[in-house]
């Protein structure tokens, strides 16, 4: 992965600058990521979680569109780039230790963010069975799309 330095971080400061401060100071951590938590804009759901590199978050940032890294294929990805659910971002945050990022998007085309169809990537419940086993629930019952539609049989 290669690591660009960008003039729209500051290097990490004292605590207080961090933490109350007004500049960007993104902790990635020793793999050069910081964690990335997406929600939609209108209602707050969660949509996923992705990992930024500091090019993908200078990218995303300059272009207003969400930029990843992945951390499997290696490499920099706009979301929605081959589905046509590309993430327009309205709003990045970050928290108070700047070691993590808050995106607040619209999601174009039909409006699903998950690769496997669904809206959001947690659309499964995690429930405790009277018997003691765990299982998933689905909490969207139905998918938006077929990813064999978008993706073939990638």
């Amino acid at each position: 992965m290669t690591m660009t330095t960008s003039p729209l971080f500051a290097e990490r400061g004292d605590k207080s600058e961090i933490e109350t401060g007004s500049s960007l100071q993104p902790k990635f951590d020793n793999d050069g990521l910081i964690a990335a938590v997406v929600t939609d804009f209108e209602s707050g759901e969660v949509l996923m979680v992705g990992y930024m590199n500091a090019e993908a978050l200078k990218r995303t940032i300059d272009t207003g569109e969400a930029w990843y890294w992945s951390r499997s294929r290696q490499e920099y990805w706009k979301k929605g780039g081959t589905s046509g659910q590309v993430q327009k971002v309205q709003e990045i945050r970050t928290d108070c230790d700047q070691d993590a990022i808050w995106l607040r998007v619209s999601v174009e085309g039909n409006g699903a963010t998950c690769h496997v169809g669904f809206r959001s990537c947690f659309f499964r419940k995690i429930v405790r069975q009277g018997d003691g086993r765990v299982e998933l629930i689905r909490t969207e019952a139905d998918r938006v799309y077929d990813p064999k539609d978008v993706y073939g049989d990638k």
